[in-house]
């Protein structure tokens, strides 16, 4: 026996399923974004009375799937179109306060030093004009 033989017979052996038969448990059917693309160009390509309607039904759709298709098109080109250029902005806010926090702390502590270098110079200028001996180290030199 071949092997197209027996397969016949295998087939004619088991009760064959008509295939209008309802499933158990129906398979949501999944379309790729290019069968998604392909299919709305034909769509808009569609000019005369009929033409879409022909097309849903050659392609088992309704007219709801290319009212989504449209739209999940729509936003993706509005998101492609919104992207800004250059850095990205930070991910954790709680990051860009503390930053901001330190930032806003070494400034202060900055214009401290500068305000305690400038009491230092006017005391040693003060001694110097007094006559008075510097004192280094807690020692007069």
């Amino acid at each position: 026996m071949t092997e197209q033989a027996t397969h016949q017979a295998q087939q004619t052996a088991s009760p064959a399923r008509s295939s209008t038969e309802v499933r158990e448990k129906p398979i949501r059917r999944r379309f790729t974004a290019d069968y998604k693309q392909r299919i709305l160009a034909e769509a808009d390509a569609c000019a005369q009375p009929g033409e879409l309607g022909q097309l849903l039904r050659r392609e088992g759709l309704y007219s709801s799937h290319l009212t989504a298709w449209r739209k999940q098109r729509d936003e993706a080109i509005r998101a492609a179109l919104g992207r800004t250029r250059g850095r990205k902005p930070p991910q954790n806010p709680t990051l860009v306060e503390e930053n901001a926090r330190l930032h806003a702390e070494v400034q202060r502590l900055q214009t401290r030093l500068s305000q305690a270098q400038t009491i230092i110079e006017v005391q040693k200028k003060l001694s110097l004009l007094l006559g008075l001996e510097p004192v280094l180290n807690g020692t007069p030199s």
